[in-house]
C-alpha cells in the first residue's frame, strides 16, 4: 500500500465521522443541543487526534485563523446556551474560515475515489467551481 494509517489516525477519522453523524442527525431533529453538542464535542476530538494536539492547538491560534477560531468556539456556546440555529451557523463559518486553505487536498482527494471521482469531475458540479476560484 502506498499510504498506511496508524490505529491513532483511524480513531481520529471515526471520531471525525461520528461527529459529522450526530451534527447531522441533531440538524435533521429539529436542532437538538444534545446531539449537536455530542458532535461537536467528537469532531473536535476527532481533529486533535488525527492532526496532533500541537497541529491542532496551532491551527487554532494562527493569526491568520483568529477569525474562524473565534466563530467556531462563539458557535460552540451558542448551542451549549440553547441557540442551535445561531450556533450552527457560527461554527459552520468558522469551519469555513479555518479549513478554506484545504480544499485543493480535499478535491485531489475526492477526484481519486472511484465512482464518485468521476462523477464529480464534470464541470457543472459544485465542488469543481468551488476550488476553481482558489486555485
Amino acid at each position: 500500500m502506498a499510504y498506511e494509517m496508524s490505529e491513532l489516525k483511524k480513531i481520529g477519522l471515526g471520531l471525525i465521522g461520528f461527529g459529522i453523524f450526530f451534527t447531522f442527525l441533531g440538524a435533521l431533529l429539529f436542532f437538538d443541543r444534545g446531539l449537536l453538542a455530542l458532535g461537536n464535542i467528537f469532531w473536535l476530538s476527532g481533529v486533535a487526534i488525527l492532526l496532533g494536539w500541537q497541529s491542532t492547538w496551532k491551527i487554532f491560534t494562527n493569526r491568520a485563523n483568529y477569525k474562524g477560531s473565534v466563530c467556531f468556539l462563539l458557535g460552540l456556546f451558542f448551542i451549549f446556551v440553547r441557540w442551535p440555529v445561531v450556533g450552527i451557523i457560527f461554527e459552520i463559518y468558522g469551519c469555513i474560515a479555518l479549513f478554506g486553505g484545504f480544499w485543493p487536498s480535499v478535491k485531489v482527494f475526492l477526484y481519486q475515489i472511484p465512482v464518485f471521482g468521476w462523477i464529480i469531475q464534470y464541470p457543472i458540479m459544485l465542488l469543481d467551481r468551488l476550488t476553481r476560484g482558489s486555485a
